[in-house]
């Protein structure tokens, strides 16, 4: 069910007191139903040919075919073979960043539950590599596990260490983000190169065998004050290029990844004449080695509802997302949305619901198409968010699960996965599932196997098992 509501709390209180002392009776929902199905209005509108295309994709582009052969020690196939499959790993990458884990000042319970959310819903986690929390005096970094305490910037060993106990991949934001250079780096240019090298070298020797995708540049199209202020490099022609000509120096074997705000790929979306495709693309002409497109979408137009349904045609418009989607795929890179926030608001029932519903539209129609890879929300938690007045996090600032976060786990965890049981005839097993790793147990004449194997985009040659 839609929400109640979707306009900010004080609107909300605002609406609800003016209603109730003209005497209006009617239920607010119902008084402000114009609005809901204003932000809504694309995904409905369009929801037949929408759903049709995200079936057909997600079947073609998330799934892959396997066989698995069932033989005794003497090499003969095996009858009455009782097979459990399970998948254990998406290949699709689905994460958040990790900003809160260092956060303890609302109490070990609080923090636990941070650490058991995320462990549960996400197979990937950003990283904090800002420069300035980093290394904000020079030569003095923040790296170790007991590194001083700075809000949202966990120290990268600390996360490194729980991402690895909990099978979570790793993925560093961000090598050269000018807006946050520190004062001490800042000009002239080639002070600035000299210094961003040696940066890029102590972060390779450190992490890139433990870190496989960096982000190498982020918002390099807003052009405002504080980017200058904050680094003289940032304003010249080859920064784009330097950048990722160093990072390839450095991190040879690593995904580097671009990355830019949704106001400037999303809302300014000119095909193939946009700014962003016309900066990757001038940048692989240059050779250039980029190997992830980053885009980000924080849905955070304000907390106004004309606002907020205006903007609604692109953020929240399937034609137009695919539409995006299918323009810079033609650059022949894998795409990612980087940093993903869906404001509820409020922490009211129908706000939630109406939040909810977004992300299980906007995660749908990216998981589909082919040429997307990650999905990464932006924050999870209320409590540490980057944007708290937006209430746009997947859990509440108690750390219970919005609707939201549910969605995600459910998509991701049961829609999304392939798990089965069943009889094997012959000795053979055929089926179709979404591509990643896989865990089979399988028994026949009272003996039991497990085995590890992969379903991925081409079908490689049966797996074999033997059971003896």
């Amino acid at each position: 069910m839609i929400g109640k509501n979707i306009l900010p709390r004080r609107d909300f209180l605002r609406n609800a007191a003016m209603l109730a002392g003209a005497g209006v009776t009617t239920p607010l929902w119902a008084a402000m139903k114009y609005d809901r199905d204003a932000v809504l209005r694309y995904f409905r509108a369009r929801a037949k040919e929408t759903d049709a295309r995200v079936k057909a994709g997600i079947e073609a582009n998330r799934k892959g075919d396997a066989t698995l052969v069932f033989r005794d020690a003497q090499g003969r196939p095996c009858e009455n073979v009782h097979v459990k499959v399970r998948q254990t790993r998406h290949e699709f990458k689905y994460g958040a960043n990790l900003f809160g884990l260092a956060e303890t000042k609302n109490g070990a319970e609080m923090a636990a539950a941070y650490r058991e959310r995320f462990a549960a819903a996400f197979n990937l986690a950003t990283l904090p590599f800002y420069w300035k929390s980093v290394e904000p005096e020079r030569g003095k970094t923040r790296y170790a596990k007991d590194s001083p305490y700075i809000y949202r910037r966990p120290p990268i060993d600390m996360c490194l260490e729980w991402c690895e106990a909990n099978g979570i991949e790793p993925k560093a934001h961000c090598l050269n983000y000018a807006d946050w250079q520190p004062a001490w780096a800042r000009g002239p240019v080639e002070r600035e190169k000299a210094l961003l090298e040696k940066r890029f070298a102590e972060l390779a020797a450190r992490y890139a065998k433990r870190i496989p995708m960096w982000e190498v540049t982020n918002e390099t199209l807003f052009w405002g004050p504080a980017q200058h202020r904050n680094s003289v490099f940032f304003g010249k022609r080859d920064f784009v290029e330097w950048s990722f000509k160093t990072a390839a120096k450095y991190f040879p074997s690593n995904k580097l990844v671009i990355n830019e705000a949704a106001p400037n790929v999303i809302d300014c979306y000119r095909a193939t004449r946009s700014a962003y495709y016309m900066q990757i693309e001038n940048a692989l002409m240059k050779g250039c080695r980029i190997d992830g497109i980053g885009i980000q979408a924080h849905a955070v137009w304000g907390t106004n509802m004309k606002t907020v349904a205006s903007q609604a045609r692109f953020e929240y418009n399937p034609e137009h997302m695919f539409r995006i989607m299918d323009t810079y795929a033609q650059l022949g890179r894998p795409l990612q949305i980087t940093e993903l926030t869906i404001p509820a608001y409020s922490e009211d029932p129908g706000d939630e619901a109406v939040q909810a519903e977004i992300v299980r539209n906007l995660y749908s129609i990216w998981f589909s198409h082919k040429a997307m890879e990650a999905i990464i929300y932006w924050d999870l938690s209320d409590a540490y968010s980057w944007t708290a007045e937006h209430v746009g996090s997947l859990c509440r600032r108690d750390m219970s699960p919005k609707p939201a976060y549910n969605v995600v786990r459910e998509l991701f965890g049961r829609e999304w996965r392939t798990n089965f049981e069943r009889d094997a005839a012959g000795g053979r097993l055929a089926f179709r599932g979404f591509r990643g790793t896989y865990e089979v147990e399988a028994t026949s004449n009272g003996r039991t196997v497990k085995r590890q194997f992969a379903v991925g985009n081409a079908a490689p040659g049966p797996v074999e098992i033997v059971i003896a």
